[in-house]
């Protein structure tokens, strides 16, 4: 036993710690809904432009939504949120 605590402790020692910077840097947002969906906060959710078309948006809605749809095991709510988002962006 006292071996195997030994080799723990510095197998603990050797894994790669994260800092702020790569944190920073990660690709995928951070953070949770606003209070009233904005077009950013749809765009961000749909992974398209702002001001994308409605042909872009319908795309990625569907293919973002079969990932997450609830009869496939997805969250109810964060369906509404891509439904809310596709709604706002093709206004």
């Amino acid at each position: 036993m006292p071996h195997l605590s030994q080799t723990m402790a510095e197998a603990y020692k050797n894994i790669p710690k994260l800092d702020s910077q790569t944190l920073a840097n990660s690709k995928y947002y951070r953070g949770g809904f606003e209070s009233k969906m904005t077009r950013r906060e749809a765009s961000l959710i749909l992974d398209v432009s702002p001001s994308a078309n409605k042909t872009k948006v319908k795309q990625q809605f569907k293919k973002i939504m079969s990932v997450n749809h609830p009869d496939r095991g997805g969250s109810p709510y964060i369906a509404a949120k891509i439904n809310e988002a596709k709604d706002l962006l093709e206004k």
